[in-house]
């Protein structure tokens, strides 16, 4: 087992699993037992998603909500002056 791990692509997090695991032992539990725990841990925080990837995966969703206020306001500006040219 390593002593850190890689989450996602930008993050580590340093991680003893040796040091778990000899505590898992000193706490009373077998050694496949002990190592069982730490490897479903290190498997847990490997599919943590960081803020880093959230601000990703968001990054293209804030770019589409940014032209589809441009387009309101160009289309809101349209409709406004037709009915001011009918009105005027």
């Amino acid at each position: 087992m390593g002593s850190a791990l890689n989450i996602g692509t930008m993050t580590t997090v340093t991680f003893d699993t040796l040091q778990l695991v000899d505590k898992l032992k000193a706490a009373g539990f077998a050694p496949e037992q002990a190592e069982a725990v730490v490897r479903v841990i290190v498997d847990s925080q490997n599919q943590l998603l960081t803020k880093t990837d959230l601000e990703i995966a968001l990054s293209s969703i804030r770019t589409d909500l940014a032209v589809l206020k441009w387009m309101m306001g160009v289309l809101l500006a349209g409709v406004l002056s037709l009915i001011l040219k009918t009105f005027f």
